[in-house]
C-alpha cells in the first residue's frame, strides 16, 4: 500500500544496510552515497550506501511526482541523497529486499565524472588507489578493513586494561635514536636536531618505575630505504612495558591479546569478514614456540644451511612457514643481533630473552626481556657502538630503582593484514606514508 502523504515523524529513520525483512511494509528513511543507477526507462533502480552496507530503491517513474523524475533524471554517482520509501521483502531483487522508493532529496551532487570507480567494476592500481583514497576507502570492501579496525583497537584497549595496564602517552619529538639505528627521520627543532621516534621502548621502560604496566597504541616511523608490501614509514605500533615480568610473561600476555582479539572480530564483525570473504577462525593459546637454533635445525634439513648469529631473513621464514602455518614464537636471538636494551640469557650470554611472534613469515611482533642492572646496560650499549652519554637522561633512572620488566612492540597493520587477509601493508592505512608517497 502507497504511503505517499506521510508526515516526516511517520517515516522510520534506517541506515541501508540495516534495513531488514522485519521492516517489510514499514515506511523508512534512509540516508546515503549512491554507489550505482540503473535506468531502465520506466523503473530507475539505486543502489545506496553508507558504513552499513547497501540497499537498493526502485523508484516507478509513473508513481513519483515531477520533482522526483527531474532529480532521477540529473542523479550521479556517489552523490548524497535522501530517500523515502517503503520496505519491500523481494525474493528476486539483488539483495533480497529493496525500498519501493517515493521521494528523493538531493543532499550533495557528486561530479558527473569521478577519477575512480567506487563500484570495484573496474580494477586499478595501488597507485591509482592511493592517489583517490577517499574514493576507494568508499569501497564496501575498503570500508570493512576499516571498521574491523575499529573492533581491533578496542579489543586490544580492553584486553590490556584488563590485565592492569595503563594506557600512556610518549613524545614522538626525540633528541636520540631509541635503537640506535641509522633509519631515522631527522627535524630541524628550532635549530636543533631532533629525530621522530622509532619506537616508545626507553620511556615506557622508565614508566614501569611509576605505573608498573603500562601500554602504548601511537604512530611511529623509520626511515628505511624498503619499499616492499609489508613496510612503510610511518606506522601503528601496539607496546606493552610490565614490571615483575620476564619474556615468557609478556609472551603470554601477548597470546592472550591475539586470541581475544580474534573472538571479537569473528562476533562482532561477521558481516564485514563476509564482504572480505574471510573465514576467521580464533587461534588457540598457547602458540607454539621455537627457538632460534632450532629453527636454524629446521632451515638445515630443508637444505638451506645458515651460518649462526645472522638474523632470520625472509628467504629463511618463507622456508620455515611450510612447516609453521599460524602464529608461532622464535626465541631466543642471538644477544649481537638484538637492541642493547634486551637482557643476555644468564646460562649463556650469547643468547637473549628474547622472541618474536611470527605468523606464517610475517613477523608481527618482537619483545624479551629487558636489562635492569645499570652495569650491564652501559657495558651492553658500548658494545654496540653507543655512546652512553647519549642515553644519560635514561640510564640515570636505574639510580632511582629499576624493577625487573619486559614488554614487546606488536604492529599494528601487520596483524591487520592478518585478520583481513590482506597481503599488501598499504592496504590496511588509511593513507600511507612510503618512500615514495607524502600525499594525500
Amino acid at each position: 500500500m502507497s504511503k505517499e502523504g506521510l508526515s516526516e515523524e511517520e517515516y522510520l529513520e534506517a541506515r541501508p544496510g540495516l534495513v531488514r525483512p522485519d521492516l517489510d511494509g514499514r515506511p523508512v528513511k534512509i540516508y546515503g552515497w549512491v554507489h550505482e543507477i540503473r535506468d531502465l526507462g520506466s523503473l530507475v533502480f539505486l543502489l545506496l550506501r553508507d558504513r552499513t552496507g547497501l540497499c537498493q530503491v526502485v523508484f516507478n517513474r509513473s508513481k513519483v511526482g515531477e520533482d522526483v523524475r527531474r532529480i532521477l533524471d540529473s542523479l550521479t554517482r556517489e552523490s548524497v541523497v535522501k530517500v523515502y520509501g517503503v520496505v519491500a521483502v523481494t525474493p528476486q531483487a539483488r539483495l533480497g529486499i529493496e525500498m519501493k522508493g517515493e521521494r528523493i532529496e538531493l543532499l550533495a551532487r557528486a561530479a558527473a565524472r569521478l577519477p575512480y570507480e567506487v563500484t570495484g567494476k573496474v580494477q586499478a592500481s595501488m597507485t591509482t588507489r592511493l592517489d583517490h583514497r577517499i574514493l576507494d576507502l568508499r569501497k564496501p570492501e575498503n570500508t570493512a578493513i576499516f571498521l574491523i579496525a575499529d573492533t581491533v583497537f578496542d579489543a586490544i584497549r580492553e584486553y590490556l586494561r584488563g590485565e592492569g595496564f595503563t594506557e600512556v602517552r610518549t613524545p614522538k619529538i626525540i633528541a636520540t635514536a631509541t635503537e640506535g639505528g641509522a633509519a631515522l627521520f631527522r627535524v630541524d627543532y628550532f635549530g636543533r636536531t631532533a629525530y621522530l621516534a622509532q619506537s616508545p621502548q626507553l620511556y615506557k621502560e622508565e614508566l614501569v618505575t611509576v605505573f608498573e604496566r603500562v601500554f602504548e597504541i601511537g604512530p611511529f616511523f623509520r626511515a628505511e630505504a624498503s619499499h616492499t608490501r609489508r613496510h612503510v614509514s610511518e606506522f601503528t605500533s601496539v607496546d606493552i612495558e610490565a614490571a615483575y615480568m620476564n619474556y615468557e610473561d609478556v609472551m603470554q600476555v601477548l597470546e592472550r591479546l591475539v586470541v581475544h582479539v580474534f573472538k571479537r572480530v569473528a562476533e562482532e564483525r561477521r558481516g564485514e569478514l563476509e564482504r572480505l570473504g574471510v573465514n576467521l577462525r580464533v587461534p588457540r593459546a598457547p602458540f607454539p614456540r621455537i627457538t632460534y637454533d632450532a629453527a636454524l635445525k629446521e632451515l638445515s634439513e630443508m637444505g638451506h644451511a645458515k651460518e649462526w648469529g645472522g638474523d632470520l631473513e625472509t628467504t629463511d621464514l618463507r622456508l620455515l612457514a611450510k612447516k609453521h602455518t599460524g602464529f608461532y614464537f622464535i626465541t631466543h636471538f642471538p644477544t649481537s643481533i638484538k637492541p642493547f636494551y634486551i637482557q643476555p640469557c644468564d646460562s649463556n650470554p650469547a643468547l637473549s630473552e628474547s622472541f618474536d611472534l611470527m605468523y606464517q613469515w610475517l613477523e608481527l611482533a618482537s619483545g624479551g626481556t629487558r636489562i635492569s642492572d645499570k652495569s650491564l646496560l652501559v657495558r651492553r650499549l658500548e658494545e654496540q657502538g653507543l655512546n652512553p652519554e647519549s642515553f644519560k637522561h635514561h640510564t640515570a633512572v636505574y639510580d632511582y630503582g629499576m624493577p625487573v620488566h619486559a614488554g614487546w612492540g606488536l604492529g599494528f597493520e601487520r596483524l591487520l593484514m592478518v585478520i583481513t587477509r590482506r597481503t599488501n601493508i598499504r592496504d590496511v592505512i588509511l593513507f600511507p606514508r612510503d618512500r615514495f608517497r607524502l600525499t594525500p
